[in-house]
């Protein structure tokens, strides 16, 4: 299956802008089954005043797009509920329009996001051309315990707005997460600027070794694409079965 991140420059609160470079980028990269982009891809993140960051035609654009790749399309975004709350979403649309979502478990509080958001309590996994992916927002990648496989998935899609003071600690995690799980990780995260940050991408898709296989240079917008290979996956993980002396853990 090949994978292709879109690392983007997010205009600030501009969902039509952001969706014109997806686009581009769409446009010069390699034909894929699965396109990634970042945290808030329509607007950037926006913590505190959720409310103007909601807009209905993004998820829509990602629907279209699905259906004119006939791919499947991932990114988050601000997703109102019936009761007027807010939820930072993650979704994964299918070719067909139809689509998983995730809402974010660990929001992140040092930026106050708890207080204007509500927080996800349910794991997700995206299945799509018998590929196993479990979808994580951002500070998600800083909790083990939430993100263990329990022998249920077979790649992470981690989406972010991780910035530049933090990198280290960003490619740091993504390796870990893909060799204590035994699977691949795919790390989206912005570059560019926005009112609280700089940010300089290092977008990368990591195996189950922690070797890169893809790898976005920082501070420019561009698409990253490789190979993942789930048969190689299993047979690693029956040569080496480090899942089966896992700490059992129910995550529900």
């Amino acid at each position: 299956m090949r994978i292709t991140i879109l690392q983007t420059d997010i205009k600030w609160a501009c969902p039509e802008g952001n969706m014109m470079e997806a686009e581009a980028l769409i446009g010069n990269a390699p034909t894929s089954d699965v396109y990634v982009l970042p945290e808030m891809w329509a607007t950037g993140f926006v913590a505190k005043t959720p409310e103007t960051a909601y807009d209905e035609a993004s998820l829509e654009w990602m629907k279209t797009m699905a259906g004119k790749l006939d791919a499947a399309l991932c990114g988050s975004l601000v997703a109102k509920e019936i009761d007027g709350s807010y939820r930072n979403r993650l979704y994964f649309v299918l070719p067909d329009g139809g689509f998983y979502y995730y809402d974010k478990h660990h929001l992140f509080t040092y930026g106050r996001e708890n207080e204007h958001y509500t927080q996800g309590n349910k794991r997700v996994i995206a299945k799509y051309k018998n590929v196993r992916f479990m979808l994580q927002t951002c500070y998600d990648l800083r909790f083990p315990v939430w993100v263990r496989n329990n022998a249920d998935y077979d790649a992470i899609i981690f989406t972010a707005n991780w910035p530049q003071s933090r990198q280290n600690v960003w490619q740091i995690l993504l390796r870990a997460r893909a060799i204590e799980n035994q699977c691949y990780v795919i790390g989206a995260n912005r570059t560019g600027n926005d009112p609280q940050c700089t940010y300089i991408g290092n977008s990368a898709i990591i195996d189950a070794k922690g070797a890169t296989l893809a790898q976005a240079k920082g501070h420019v917008a561009q698409a990253v694409t490789a190979e993942i290979d789930i048969r190689q996956l299993e047979l690693f993980r029956l040569k080496f079965p480090v899942l089966n002396d896992r700490d059992l853990i129910r995550n529900n």
